[in-house]
This record gives structure tokens, sequence and C-alpha cells, in this order.
């Protein structure tokens, strides 16, 4: 699934890992949420990262696979709180 409006949505966020203002959406890296070999994860499974933070994740830098996908999980609950309660405000 693409979403442009949410992927939008999600680079007005700051980085979920260190607060960055400056956020990409970085996208899921688990086969359960679509990611395959070229194929990149529904845009519902996409967090705000920095460049720094997007990198590291990636590479598996901030742990290993399991404790990458757990992290995921936690910073994905957070983020559709938070855009949630931005549209919200909206109203």
């Amino acid at each position: 699934m693409r979403s442009l409006k949410r992927l939008a949505d999600i680079r007005k966020l700051p980085c979920i890992r260190c607060g960055n203002p400056n956020s990409q959406a970085a996208h899921s890296n688990s086969a359960k949420h679509g990611k395959g070999r070229g194929i990149k994860a529904s845009d519902q499974f996409a967090i705000p990262l920095c460049h720094s933070c997007h990198s590291q994740f990636d590479q598996f830098k901030l742990g290993n696979r399991a404790e990458s996908e757990a992290m995921f999980e936690k910073w994905l609950m957070r983020v559709n709180r938070m855009l949630v309660m931005e549209d919200k405000e909206v109203f």
C-alpha cells in the first residue's frame, strides 16, 4: 500500500529515535510488513527517522534483526498515536 499523505505526515514529525526535526520516512525491514528483495514495505509501516538514525537502523547497527524489529514495533505504535493526535488537532 502506498500513501503519499501518510509519508508527507511522517516527514513532518521529528526523528522518533533522536528528535532531529529533519526526518525522512523509514520503512520497515521486516518481511512480515511486506519487505522483500527489492520490495519496500507498505507505507503504513513507515516511521520518521533522520538520515543518521535511518542509516544505522537499515544497517542493523542499533541491534540485531530481532532487536530492530522490536524497536520498530514500539516506534510504529508511538508514530501512529502521534499521527492520530495531529489529525485531531486539525479539526
